[in-house]
């Protein structure tokens, strides 16, 4: 692409294969109107609109409607998500829809064994409810891309170089021939990350309430590997045997988790007599520098999710008492060192609360200046990062 002039309705048909009729569509009705078109009506793709390009592909491929499309991407637009965080985000999301349409070809072809012996009322249902599970792709694709933002910003500015899934796997009491369940266990980066470590005795059962997460975390950690096994589970009804597991780990989910003490009578039921919890959480003063600058701009904006108030390191030893004994806290030390605004802006936007819809327009503008002139004021935002485990024994 010639970066100067950038590439024309007609270079651009014949770069990516997509029609000059669609591009055109796709300017008509504002889904991709490049930026560059300053001589009557001729247009000029730059980078920006090949990467915009690139996302309305994709998005399409995941079977979403053009509006929606353009609703997902000026949504996103706000916060400048760079290109490498909007492709994992898509590769995320990918790796799902692939995963779950596996999972539905499975119910179709157990649906056709059945078929040869007469109609099969459950078997349909059953394909039914799995077509019809995780396939808001638009959505998971928003949320995926808002998590890659938040890691990217714990990746990029954290102090602490020995990594939080590598430092919680040094403090685990694993003995050989183990057997572990993890609850919530999202993608499996926990395993992922310290897959060289795991002793090969080791058997370990992950579950999340997501289905579309279970399939994820399989799909990275092999569908062959018989040390793994993934199941989609309620913490709140875990469907094991009493005393069944050496092991419980809870990563940064209890939180979220509506009843968390039936959750920890469960995580007790399952564990074996002297058998080991870790418990991850945060404290409420965790990133709360980041809190403190939004309401230094504008007091009814807001960042962090409040759900880390049910279950954090002030409270948490006292839920887990009444189930296990010689609970420890163990605290991560770490901290963010932030000398850009746009990482810290796009992580703001990313979080649950009403950053996305406050920092819009010239509002955003505004606070990026603010945020400016701090950094220019007193160097590199400290931002308190409170993190650490509770292991006890049953």
């Amino acid at each position: 692409m010639d970066k100067q002039n950038g590439l024309t309705t007609g270079q651009l048909a014949k770069r990516t294969g997509i029609t000059v009729r669609t591009l055109r569509y796709y300017d008509q009705i504002g889904l991709l109107s490049p930026e560059d078109h300053h001589t009557g009506a001729k247009r000029s793709y730059n980078m920006k609109d090949l990467e915009r390009l690139q996302q309305i592909q994709m998005l399409k491929y995941l079977g979403l409607p053009l509006q929606k499309i353009k609703d997902i991407l000026d949504a996103e637009s706000l916060s400048s998500v760079d290109i490498r965080h909007s492709l994992q985000a898509q590769l995320d999301v990918l790796q799902r829809k692939a995963a779950h349409t596996e999972h539905v070809v499975h119910a179709i072809r157990d649906a056709l064994e059945m078929s040869a012996y007469g109609s099969d009322w459950n078997r349909l249902a059953d394909v039914i409810q799995t077509v019809q599970s995780e396939n808001n792709w638009g959505e998971q694709y928003q949320t995926a891309n808002r998590l890659q933002t938040r890691i990217h910003l714990y990746d990029r500015y954290s102090t602490n170089p020995q990594g939080w899934h590598r430092w919680i796997f040094e403090q685990l009491e694993g003995q050989p021939g183990a057997r572990i369940l993890e609850l919530g266990c999202g993608d499996g980066t926990f395993w992922i990350r310290n897959a060289e470590r795991i002793p090969s005795s080791w058997r370990i059962t992950l579950t999340d309430m997501s289905g579309g997460m279970v399939e994820e975390a399989r799909s990275s950690l092999g569908r062959n590997n018989s040390q793994f096994k993934f199941l989609s589970v309620n913490a709140q009804q875990i469907p094991f045997h009493d005393e069944q597991f050496d092991m419980v780990i809870a990563n940064n989910m209890l939180y979220h988790v509506p009843d968390i003490p039936g959750a920890i009578l469960e995580m007790h039921r399952v564990l074996k007599q002297g058998g080991l919890v870790c418990t991850a959480t945060m404290s409420t003063q965790h990133l709360q520098e980041i809190e403190h600058l939004a309401a230094s701009f504008d007091p009814d904006l807001h960042v962090l999710d409040q759900a880390i108030k049910r279950f954090h390191l002030d409270n948490g030893r006292d839920l887990l008492s009444s189930c296990f004994s010689d609970l420890r806290l163990l605290r991560y030390e770490d901290r963010l060192l932030v000398d850009e605004a746009e990482p810290l802006i796009e992580y703001m936007i990313s979080t649950p609360m009403n950053a996305r819809q406050r920092l819009v327009g010239a509002v955003n503008d505004k606070f990026r200046d603010h945020i400016n002139g701090l950094l220019q004021q007193n160097g590199p935002l400290v931002m308190t990062k409170e993190n650490g485990i509770f292991l006890g024994r049953k």
